[in-house]
């Protein structure tokens, strides 16, 4: 066990930071959740300061909740899992950050997740939350599809449900397409009530703010709404191939996780629906595993 090598009294903190929220949880040595915190934004795509702060702040807010608000961040061991970082240049900013932990041991989202969802072991994620990707850690080898972010990619991902169903309800404004239930819905939600007011609303807007349109579109699928259908069934081809590329590279697991996993199951291909697996365990405890292993490791190294 990892643990047999560390102090009892050790607390590790693990986080994952997205694209609209950053979560951390406080850990002991034998594994206990004993706080947790949510803050906002943790992806340093959209901009450094803001994912430092929200890791912070979370870390913070989980001491809080674990009844350890005046424990110093300098004696927590961190397991930093962020999006965004798979970019060299956004790894090496973070890798230079002045942080305030005793160590920060620093990945990507998708490790984390992946490590989380299968408590360590091999397997594979697909990821659907603001933004969306897939990843598989097999025999040591890394693989992964998709995560380009928002607008150049993400398809099936919240922001881009959001995003598309802008286009849409912009079209049908211009009767270029029929209007139905999601242009009533999506500017009801914005409180817009033409084209150039939509457009005033959105523009220049990040894909947290896309994402939470993502709703609109969901809900207007069960009130039949063919656009909205007709979005959802594209993102969940989208995702079901995604999925395929990562069951070619044969991991034991196969798992759907993110903010979406839940709603956007019903729209994968029933295939791929059929050979799901539950995570065992959130990105944020991957991040505890993670953070334990490279300590161990570093620890070993300095023997």
């Amino acid at each position: 066990m990892i643990t047999n090598n560390l102090k009892n009294n050790q607390l590790f903190v693990g986080i994952d930071g997205g694209g609209t929220k950053c979560k951390a949880i406080i850990v002991n040595s034998c594994n206990d959740i004993v706080g947790t915190g949510v803050s906002g934004p943790g992806n340093p795509l959209h901009g450094f300061n803001q994912a430092t702060h929200s890791i912070e702040q979370s870390v913070r807010l989980a001491l809080q909740d674990a009844g350890l608000k005046d424990t110093p961040l300098s004696e927590l061991i961190a397991g930093v899992g962020l999006a965004g970082v798979n970019l060299p240049s956004l790894h090496n900013q973070m890798t230079q950050w002045q942080h305030p932990f005793k160590t920060m041991h620093l990945t990507t989202d998708l490790l984390i997740a992946c490590m989380g969802a299968h408590q360590g072991e091999d397997g594979a994620v697909m990821i659907a939350g603001t933004g969306s990707c897939g990843f598989s850690y097999v025999n040591g080898q890394s693989f992964m599809i998709g995560g380009h972010g928002f607008p150049h990619g993400d398809k099936g991902s919240g922001a881009w449900i959001g995003f598309t169903a802008c286009q849409y309800v912009l079209l049908s404004l211009d009767k270029l397409i029929p209007s139905g239930a999601l242009t009533n819905l999506l500017m009801n939600y914005l409180e817009v009530s033409d084209a150039m007011q939509l457009v005033e609303v959105i523009a220049n807007k990040p894909a947290a703010f896309f994402a939470q349109l993502a709703g609109c579109v969901f809900q207007s699928a069960q009130a039949n709404d063919a656009t909205a259908i007709a979005i959802l069934k594209e993102g969940g081809a989208y995702l079901s191939d995604i999925a395929r590329q990562l069951l070619d590279k044969n991991p034991p697991r196969l798992s759907f996780i993110g903010g979406l996993s839940t709603v956007m199951t019903t729209w994968l291909d029933p295939d791929i629906q059929a050979i799901l697996s539950a995570p065992l365990s959130s990105p944020e405890m991957g991040s505890v595993l993670y953070a334990k292993q490279q300590h161990v490791n570093y620890s070993s190294q300095e023997l």
